[in-house]
C-alpha cells in the first residue's frame, strides 16, 4: 500500500495494451524512475529503484510475481513491493489509473520523511 495519499496530477506513461502480463517496463515520471509491473491482469507501479544499491529494477528478472534485482539479487512481491529476501524493506507504490480510453496514468506518491 502507499506509504502516503498521492495529491499531484497523472501522468500518461503508455496504452494498456502495450503492457504484456509479465511484462515490467521503467518510465521518468517528474524526474523518478517509475517501475510498470503488469501481472495477472494488473498494473501496479512502484520506484524504480532499488533501495539497496540505487540499481535499476527494470534490469532485474520477473519470475512470477517477485522481482529479483540483478545487482544483489534482492527480491520483492510485485502484487504489495514488500521485500521477499531479504525482509523488513518495501518498494514506494505509486497510484495506477486506467483511463477510459485506454490508457495506463500513474501519480507519484511522497516518499515517506525518514526518522
Amino acid at each position: 500500500m502507499p506509504e502516503a495519499v498521492a495529491d499531484g496530477p497523472f501522468v500518461e506513461l503508455c496504452e494498456v495494451d502495450e503492457l504484456w502480463d509479465g511484462d515490467m517496463e521503467s518510465f521518468d515520471v517528474e524526474d523518478e524512475e517509475v517501475l510498470v509491473v503488469k501481472v495477472d491482469g494488473e498494473i501496479h507501479a512502484y520506484d524504480g529503484i532499488c533501495p539497496h544499491q540505487s540499481v535499476s529494477l527494470v534490469e532485474g528478472n520477473l519470475d512470477g510475481k517477485v522481482l529479483t534485482c540483478r545487482a544483489h539479487e534482492w527480491q520483492f512481491d510485485v502484487l504489495s513491493g514488500i521485500s521477499v529476501n531479504p525482509t523488513g524493506e518495501c518498494l514506494r507504490q505509486h497510484e495506477v489509473r486506467i483511463t477510459d480510453d485506454g490508457m495506463v496514468e500513474v501519480r507519484i506518491c511522497p516518499k515517506k520523511p525518514r526518522d
